[in-house]
């Protein structure tokens, strides 16, 4: 009753005393199919999976008799997940809006040219668009999983709402199979335009021109700002793909008994002033840590992505024409990517004539 309070419980005492580490015979005398008399080794034992169980199944699933840490899962995800999840996402949406009337929207401060330079291909788009739409509905659906008990069924009730969840999750498990091979096609395709160099440098001193009006640091086809953008989304992407997979998959691909042994090793604890990390987790412990990491990231990219999209649509004019059209116009590409135009350009200009492009409108 106290953890269920809230409150917080010691159970060293209880997970130190569970009698003989070898209780399959202890467990079967007395709790076999006659009943007997119960003993708190035993069922302590079992609680805290010290006892040596054998199952019709020898799985390690079936070997788990009691789930001890559900209700801390249950406690972490139901407050402080939910809770600094949802306040980072609005947070970010806050300050965008400030920045936004501060700021304003992005002018092209030159004159237009009314000509246009091909910045990316039908190719591009196409993988842009997929990972991008993907994401949103992965992001949709795992929002209405994770805030629906408390945002939605005060609305629409349960029944109602059951359906939502259904679709949701559906949604959920099959889409992510078109992001994550969109995340593999989107690293392909853009690797190479997003090597860090000395540009960069100047582009995060000067705060890419978004803070000052006349600023237009020199970039390439990518600007410092989109290369951090491209690194998380394939960091953040690989990592939340892979959790993803372990809940995907069942008990299939345990991963934080194995990471936290390394951590271990290292010290990385210790850094913190924390205490040594569990080495050895039941196959239950090993889905809750992945859908609570996965959960994680899912926010902070949620966070990332949404301050990308208000860059790409309002917040800057002609940006979003580069993912539209895949063309921007030519004093948009002087302004925010003058490395990128020149070689454009010189690159055109060394071509053949009759590989040139022809200008629009011309027969």
């Amino acid at each position: 009753m106290a953890r269920q309070r809230g409150e917080v419980v010691d159970y060293n005492f209880r997970r130190s005393n569970t009698g003989d580490p070898d209780q399959a015979a202890a467990a079967d005398a007395q709790l076999g199919t006659l009943g007997g008399t119960s003993d708190a080794d035993v069922w302590r034992g079992i609680r805290f999976s010290s006892s040596n169980i054998i199952a019709s199944t020898d799985t390690p699933v079936s070997r788990v008799m009691i789930q001890d840490d559900g209700m801390t899962w249950l406690s972490m995800r139901a407050g402080p997940l939910r809770t600094y999840g949802g306040y980072l996402l609005l947070a970010v949406i806050g300050l965008l809006g400030i920045f936004y009337l501060l700021r304003g929207k992005i002018r092209v401060e030159g004159k237009k040219t009314g000509e246009t330079i091909l910045r990316f291909n039908l190719i591009e788009r196409v993988a842009h668009w997929a990972l991008a739409g993907s994401f949103i509905l992965l992001g949709v659906t795992g929002l209405i999983t994770l805030f629906g008990r408390v945002a939605i069924i005060p609305l629409i009730g349960r029944d109602a709402f059951s359906g939502i969840a259904a679709v949701s999750k559906w949604i959920h498990n099959n889409v992510a199979w078109v992001f994550m091979v969109s995340l593999v096609v989107v690293f392909l395709f853009w690797i190479r335009h997003n090597i860090p160099n000395r540009a960069d440098l100047v582009w995060l001193a000067k705060g890419g021109g978004l803070f000052t009006k006349g600023t237009h640091p020199p970039a390439r086809k990518f600007n410092a700002g989109q290369k951090i953008i491209y690194w998380l989304v394939l960091i953040m992407g690989a990592s939340i793909s892979a959790s993803g997979l372990a809940l995907l998959f069942p008990f299939e691909f345990p991963m934080f008994a194995a990471t936290f042994v390394k951590l271990n090793s290292v010290g990385i604890p210790q850094l913190f002033g924390m205490a040594p990390l569990p080495e050895v987790l039941s196959p239950y412990q090993e889905m809750q840590l992945s859908l609570l990491w996965h959960a994680i990231v899912a926010f902070v990219f949620m966070a990332v992505i949404i301050a990308h999209i208000y860059l790409g649509s309002v917040g800057m004019e002609g940006a979003f024409a580069a993912m539209g059209t895949g063309k921007v116009d030519k004093q948009w590409a002087k302004e925010h990517h003058s490395m990128w135009y020149e070689e454009v350009v010189e690159s055109e200009a060394s071509s053949p004539a009759e590989d040139k492009p022809v200008p629009e409108g011309a027969s």
